[in-house]
């Protein structure tokens, strides 16, 4: 069904075919699948009085189970008790990341990258404005990448280029257009400047323009772009432009959900009004007045009743959507946890074990994104060295060569009371035993405590004696 509904969006031969698909994956994503279709579900014939198939109207009921998988992930890994730290020897450094995260709002920009990112692939975007850092989530439907061949994991140049409508051209303040066709807009990332084109009619064959006024030299040495990969296991492989979908095994499956809940519903309200049916009526059918006050008079062989369907059909349906839906959540890792099943209070152990499924997939995505965030930590403090940039109201300095950064993530679930209890007695075990540190055993609890300076808080504990 998916191919029959995609086949009405023909792809555009100017763009690449993973734009196509892409843009394919994004309707599905947005709830916008289904627009194609020309029909209401409720539309039965057409004004030519032939049959509708079921193929081509737009369900009545829509169940967001792509949206739902992917909202769900993201609140996993990137949550506010769930983002992680950076991480660095440098405590003042590590300060100095911690305000600029804040700064940045990096929780908010990695959940949206995240959720543009869900169907492959998704880019930040660095920008340096009078001395602060503003990263932007671009959509990669039309962006391409090209790798630096000597060095495989740095890009050399972005390349944006889309077809867009003299109106909206008008509306970006370029003169001289003609509002009602379509040109070509075109812009590139490399290492030296943002360089931006002239828009040119589709269809033409003219060599691109450079737009001097818009293009702007950022002077980085880099490509202020960080190219993200959503999962392993793209359409093109490990060396491709574009990872796999959080969502796409289970769009065919969601779409047959949809369908069957909007045939039960159209069940649902003919049974609630159901046909009259009359064999050899003694009056006009057509003065007919339906109602218990209104007795219904036919001939001694005639015979009147009402077609109504068993209640049974329609639980029928109900037991096969769940069905459906628990085989599409298995498919892609979701949340299968029932809040039924949590009839007592659940240690964080035990909530991990019952969302299994969905921590699998979260974790993937901590690693995609976290490397990005690695990334893109790495690309403001290079440009620390050629700009004035602060965070937090205090200058980040210009480090050369650059720290080793790492993540702290979080649990995945707070632990109760007695997850505490039990993490406090094997800590202390294990270093009344000589076989921890208290730097170590202080540092695996420090996030939980809201410790963040180690050395501090040794030195607290065990303050130095007075002469």
């Amino acid at each position: 069904m998916l191919d029959t509904i995609a086949r009405l969006t023909p792809p555009d031969p100017d763009h690449a075919p993973r734009t196509a698909r892409l843009a394919l994956l994004k309707r599905v994503l947005d709830g916008t699948l289904y627009d194609a279709l020309p029909y209401d579900f409720h539309e039965e014939r057409a004004a030519s009085g032939d049959y509708i198939p079921l193929r081509q109207r737009r369900p009545s009921v829509r169940y967001p189970l792509a949206r739902i998988v992917v909202d769900d992930s993201i609140s996993l890994a990137f949550s506010d008790g769930h983002f992680p730290t950076i991480d660095t020897a440098d405590h003042d450094l590590r300060a100095r990341l911690a305000d600029l995260a804040t700064e940045l709002n990096l929780n908010a920009i990695m959940q949206e990258a995240a959720l543009r990112g869900a169907i492959g692939s998704v880019a930040l975007l660095l920008r340096i404005v009078r001395g602060r850092v503003f990263v932007r989530v671009l959509e990669t439907l039309y962006l391409t990448p090209q790798w630096n061949p000597d060095l495989p994991d740095e890009l050399a140049t972005v390349i944006e280029r889309y077809k867009v409508t003299g109106a909206t051209l008008a509306d970006l303040g370029y003169p001289m257009v003609d509002l009602q066709a379509q040109y070509w807009f075109m812009r590139c990332w490399d290492r030296t400047q943002e360089t931006w084109f002239l828009p040119w009619p589709t269809g033409s064959n003219e060599t691109p323009v450079i737009d001097e006024r818009r293009t702007t030299r950022h002077g980085l040495g880099f490509v202020p772009i960080v190219w993200i990969r959503n999962l392993p296991g793209g359409p093109d492989g490990p060396d491709g432009i574009d990872g796999a979908s959080t969502f796409r095994p289970c769009i065919e499956t969601g779409i047959e959900i949809d369908y069957q809940l909007s045939q039960a519903g159209r069940g649902l309200k003919y049974s609630s009004d159901p046909t009259l049916l009359i064999r050899e009526p003694a009056t006009d059918a057509n003065e007919l007045i339906r109602g218990g006050g209104n007795a219904l008079v036919v001939s001694e062989k005639g015979d009147a009743r009402l077609l109504e369907i068993n209640g049974t059909a329609s639980q029928a349906v109900i037991d096969y959507v769940r069905t459906l839906r628990e085989f599409a959540l298995e498919s892609v890792h979701g949340n299968r946890a029932s809040a039924d099943r949590l009839t007592t209070a659940q240690s964080g152990r035990a909530l991990e074990m019952m969302n299994q499924g969905l921590i699998w997939l979260a974790d993937n995505l901590r690693v995609s994104y976290g490397q990005a965030i690695l990334d893109l930590t790495r690309m403001i403090l290079r440009a620390a060295n050629r700009y004035r940039l602060a965070a937090g109201g205090t200058d980040l300095p210009a480090l050369d060569p650059l720290p080793r950064l790492s993540l702290k993530w979080p649990r995945w679930y707070a632990p109760t009371s007695d997850d505490r209890k039990s993490d406090a007695q094997t800590l202390a075990t294990l270093t009344d035993q000589g076989l921890l540190s208290r730097e170590t055993a202080l540092r695996s609890i420090a996030d939980l405590y809201g410790v963040d300076d180690i050395a501090a808080e040794l030195g607290r504990i065990n303050p130095e004696p007075h002469p």
